[in-house]
């Protein structure tokens, strides 16, 4: 059943003139509580009935009322149910109303007893003013009630007879108990009745209040050390983080840290696990101190070190003396030069590696020494964290220069190899020419043994000029002195002069299945057309290389974004890593070093390729699942914004068609002379 009609509204209505007053809810908990406790303590059966919105507010509170129950037979809850509250008669009567309920804005507590009675009776605030967006906590505590709290037996009777009324809407069957209570309550049988003493009560509220309030404080002081703790980290992570020179980064950290907690002494050195000494660099100390700069540092030798080494913690001494290996001279005399009397030690470490140690000195002779807390070690622990993140990126950045110089001086080396192997292998190139044809006409070789020598020297000669024009052509693409000559083309045109040229270097009983599938409109594309043929031609030399003749080679294209044209080139072979996919465009790559042996190839192809679709304006990628599951290469060039039907064609060409053109000198598919 539900109830619009507010039960405050209905409570202050009538004399006396009431006039509520606001309470937050932190208040109202406060004064709940002690109610309560009054209950808890006192020895007569009063009758308590307690209002709460919701059912989760309910069961902060559930436990206190299993003990109030035990207490006194007449106690009622109220609550919209949001999970498993319902009406039930257990230890206490519980009510449950709808969540439109003008109850589920209120919060009623109500206690009548022989010789007290108590009433809380309130309204949350509804604020139609933008509120900023708070943490669920902070909201929760923040929100406002409006109502009545007294001591005043005649109102408390007027809130308790409201709130059984109520209670017997929502739970008829409970008519007979509510009479007990209304009869237990009526001001007509109290009046001889002896007021309530408020001390005991206030006594309570006060207790409660000032246990709230030192929460509060200590809450205070740790939002206010972490608030501390936050500020000095950040403001030492900028100053760490200014400058990539380590030693920078350790200089500024130790003044910054020794400066924060107050110490004598204050070191930072670098160190790595197995290292047996070190020598002290970077230090902060007080006037009166003694400095360590320059000093050798033991650390093999030192157990304490070892201790922090092995366990990758903290350590605090708050007396070393104590702690002091009287058979270790070095590290005796090592503390009678410090003059140490405290020592904490926090190691540097990134990823589990141990990067440098921070130590903090109390020396002898400091009039009162304070020992570290646990805020302390974590802000000095935070702190070795951003000097370890600090030096990884100041030793990747080295390492990141000395990667570039290297990168550098092998690509002056790389050059320079093209530059001298096309020079150097054009001399022998032509005397292997001369051998053969000396050889072609020496009359008294036996002419099986001349065909054999013959036809395997023109084959490496073949190979020699075809790594010559490939080191030439991309020596010449890469230092731009090429002169791009871009025109209308129909690519099917150049795929013919490129399956040609195939066929004319390989018999045909060597290539795997070669399916040309080109849809009957193309647009023409923008390129240049010797060199469009050159990048078909050396996609398909390499795909057919790598697949074998039981296998298959397809050529497609479709349109792309409507300026471009997408060609692939994909085969059933070997298929690429897909780590290597990037990689296989590097000058020089080979899948495998034994590639070179079974395949041949000079690794140049897939980089000029490369070279040669950037100048056209396209891209090229390489796709593949991976090992031996065949791979695809795709490349993009220009269009003209004309679609041109290519002439008639099935959609599935083998590599056994005649070749258009029986030369590769007249591979160019365009009218203008040659270059």
């Amino acid at each position: 059943m539900k109830n619009s009609t507010s039960l405050l509204q209905e409570f202050m209505e009538g004399p006396p003139q009431l006039r509520p007053q606001m309470y937050f809810k932190s208040s109202l908990t406060a004064l709940s509580h002690a109610m309560e406790d009054q209950v808890l303590a006192g020895e007569d059966q009063p009758l308590v009935i307690a209002c709460f919105q919701r059912e989760r507010f309910y069961r902060q509170e559930a436990h206190r009322y299993l003990r109030i129950a035990e207490r006194s037979p007449q106690v009622y809850v109220l609550s919209t149910p949001e999970t498993e509250f319902k009406n039930a008669s257990g230890p206490y009567e519980t009510i449950a109303f709808e969540p439109g309920d003008a109850l589920s804005q209120e919060w009623h507590l109500v206690v009548i007893g022989q010789k007290y009675s108590v009433c809380l009776v309130s309204r949350e605030h509804q604020t139609t003013t933008p509120q900023k967006k708070l943490s669920v906590a902070h909201m929760d505590q923040a929100r406002r009630f409006e109502g009545i709290w007294t001591f005043e037996r005649r109102l408390s009777c007027r809130a308790a007879h409201l709130l059984l009324a109520r209670i017997c809407q929502y739970r008829p069957e409970l008519s007979a108990k509510v009479a007990q209570a209304q009869a237990q309550i009526d001001p007509a049988e109290t009046i001889g009745v002896m007021q309530v003493d408020p001390a005991p009560f206030a006594d309570r509220l006060v207790t409660y209040l000032q246990a709230g309030q030192y929460r509060q404080q200590k809450a205070y002081r740790q939002i206010a050390l972490q608030e501390r703790q936050e500020r000095l980290v950040n403001s030492m992570t900028a100053a760490i983080r200014r400058s990539l020179d380590p030693d920078q980064v350790l200089g500024v950290a130790v003044q910054e840290l020794g400066q924060a907690l107050d110490c004598d002494r204050c070191l930072i050195y670098r160190c790595q696990d197995t290292d047996k000494t070190t020598t002290l660099q970077f230090e902060f100390t007080v006037a009166d101190q003694t400095s360590l700069v320059g000093q050798t540092w033991l650390l093999q030798q030192n157990p304490w070190f070892q201790s922090v080494v092995q366990q990758r913690e903290w350590l605090y001494l708050e007396d070393v003396n104590v702690e002091t290996h009287d058979s270790n001279k070095l590290l005796n005399r090592q503390l009678e030069i410090a003059q140490l009397r405290s020592l904490l030690m926090v190691p540097v470490l990134y990823q589990g590696r141990l990067l440098g140690m921070v130590e903090l000195h109390q020396c002898v002779g400091t009039a009162e020494v304070q020992p570290w807390g646990e805020v302390d070690v974590a802000l000095v622990e935070a702190i070795a964290t951003q000097v370890g993140v600090a030096l990884i990126q100041a030793q990747s950045f080295a390492d990141l220069e000395s990667l570039n110089h290297q990168l550098e001086a092998l690509e002056q080396a790389r050059s320079n190899l093209i530059a001298i192997t096309g020079h150097e292998l054009r001399t022998p190139l032509s005397t292997v020419q001369i051998c053969l044809e000396s050889l072609l006409n020496e009359p008294d070789m036996p002419a099986e043994l001349e065909q054999v020598m013959l036809t395997t020297a023109i084959s490496d000669a073949e190979r020699m000029r075809n790594l010559i024009q490939d080191f030439l052509n991309l020596s010449r693409i890469e230092s731009g002195r090429v002169e791009w000559n871009p025109e209308a083309l129909i690519l099917d045109e150049c795929v013919d002069l490129a399956l040609s040229g195939i066929h004319i270097r390989q018999a045909a009983n060597q290539l795997p299945r070669i399916q040309v599938n080109l849809p009957a409109t193309l647009p023409l594309v923008r390129a240049d057309g010797e060199w469009l043929v050159e990048v078909l031609t050396k996609l398909l030399d390499n795909a057919c290389k790598f697949t074998g003749r039981d296998g298959a080679v397809t050529i497609q294209a479709k349109p792309r974004n409507g300026q471009m044209l997408e060609v692939i080139v994909s085969d059933t072979g070997r298929g690429i890593e897909p780590d290597l996919l990037d990689v296989v465009f590097e000058r020089f790559y080979q899948e495998e070093g034994a590639l070179r042996r079974t395949t041949g190839g000079t690794g140049l192809g897939l980089a000029i390729c490369r070279q040669i679709i950037h100048n056209l304006g396209g891209q090229i990628w390489a796709k593949s699942p991976g090992k031996n599951q065949g791979s695809a290469f795709h490349f993009t060039i220009p269009t003209i914004q004309e679609i041109t039907p290519s002439k008639p064609k099935s959609t599935a060409r083998r590599s056994t068609r005649k070749p258009q053109v029986a030369t590769a000198a007249t591979r160019k598919p365009r009218s203008k002379g040659k270059r």
